[in-house]
């Protein structure tokens, strides 16, 4: 069963994000759906994906590894973790779809089958910047989604530098935290807290903006609110200031979707620097690699929570790979995305009390809808979109809460 073209689709429902599919076609009729999705470099990929035509192109679409080697070492001058990785993942996604299709088998039956019968999530509300409002506006929507049935929230509660209440001095690329700071976010994550109880599960993202002596005050700061985890407290290339940050603060740290292939994990996991990682299948490599990091950390016994918070063929990849991984603890979504999801893909996501629940399709489980995909088909080398009547990332996130009791 031969490669026979590749297509990227780059479709925007929700204004402000664009998602970035690839379908992989084959000489026997089957087609398979990748993603790849990141935020700023969505024309980057498509073009990455494009440039990948010659090489795949012929190629027997079964044979998913030789394919995933291949591009990593065609690739290997430019460092195929990252930008490649992106790539890699896309296709092989897509190519673990076609399989599942051929053998009429989900693709967590051929991943050794699941150890579970469903995936539990975690799901976000608004951060501190999101301009949702303040910190009784967060606690309002942690009430409503705890009511909605998920049993663990993620927030940002640190205000930028860019912020008009911002509690920081220095350069965006690396910030700190002054006392207003650190006390606007104890504030915030204390409102969260009193809303879902002592027992709900909380975690906090710093999405690696501090300096090391900001994040030890922060996660100092924050430890009475017993945080699952502590996410990205600083920039991801020094593992000596990690380990500093480790050493200071009595919180469980969690990093990962700014690491991509195994390599990138082996020092940290060995080191024991964090008690999670956060890998994103769409970023790190595709199924074929998430599972592999997943069984690094199974041996240093650290768990797993796949960052999974972008478009709806990724969290469909995520979840096959969290059906059958034994140190899973959960997998991320924005549940009130879900509604635009759909819309985009057939069947959505059978999610009851805050898990996934398997579909028993083969494959990924699911198709895109081309109809929606073509309707909010984006060009996003010109910006020049073809329809714009979606909701914003924000009106998403407020439209969700109000349908459900909130303001």
């Amino acid at each position: 069963m031969k490669i026979t073209d590749i297509k990227t689709h780059v479709t925007m429902p929700i204004n402000g994000l664009p998602w970035l599919f690839v379908q992989v076609d084959t000489d026997e009729g089957v087609s398979g759906i990748g993603e790849c999705t990141d935020y700023g470099v969505n024309g980057h990929l498509s073009r990455g994906i494009e440039a990948l035509k010659p090489l795949l192109i012929g190629m027997d679409a079964g044979q998913i590894e030789n394919i995933w080697q291949t591009i990593f070492h065609k690739y290997d001058d430019l460092n195929s973790r990252g930008y490649v990785s992106h790539l890699i993942s896309a296709i092989d996604i897509a190519l673990w779809d076609i399989k599942g299709k051929v053998l009429g088998a989900p693709i967590y039956d051929l991943l050794g089958g699941p150890v579970r019968d469903r995936v539990p999530l975690y799901t976000h509300i608004q951060d501190y910047n999101s301009g949702a409002g303040d910190a009784d506006a967060a606690a309002d929507a942690a009430r409503i989604t705890k009511e909605a049935g998920y049993q663990a929230i993620k927030t940002d509660p640190f205000p930028t530098a860019s912020g008009p209440e911002a509690g920081f001095s220095g350069p965006a690329e690396v910030e700190r935290l002054d006392p207003k700071g650190i006390r606007q976010s104890v504030e915030w994550m204390d409102a969260v807290r009193a809303a879902v109880g002592d027992d709900y599960e909380l975690m906090v993202d710093a999405h690696a903006r501090f300096d090391v002596a900001s994040a030890i005050q922060a996660g100092v700061a924050l430890e009475h609110v017993n945080l699952v985890w502590l996410e990205e407290p600083i920039h991801v290339e020094n593992h000596n200031a990690l380990r500093q940050v480790r050493e200071n603060v009595n919180v469980p740290l969690c990093i990962g979707e700014r690491h991509f292939t195994r390599w990138d994990y082996t020092e940290i996991l060995q080191r024991r620097l964090v008690d999670y990682i956060m890998p994103d299948v769409a970023w790190c490599g595709g199924i074929s690699e998430l599972r592999r990091i997943a069984a690094q950390a199974e041996v240093q016994q650290i768990r797993i929570s796949p960052h999974d918070a972008l478009g709806p063929v990724s969290i469909a990849a995520g979840f096959q790979v969290c059906m059958t991984t034994p140190n899973l603890y959960r997998q991320e979504c924005l549940h009130t995305w879900f509604p635009v999801f759909e819309k985009l893909i057939s069947p959505m996501f059978d999610v009851q009390d805050g898990s996934i629940l398997p579909n028993g399709k083969p494959g990924l489980g699911i198709e895109l809808n081309m109809d929606v995909v073509e309707k909010y088909r984006v060009d996003v080398d010109t910006r020049e979109y073809l329809n714009l009547d979606g909701p914003n990332i924000e009106d998403a996130t407020g439209q969700w809460i109000r349908a459900n009791g909130g303001k």
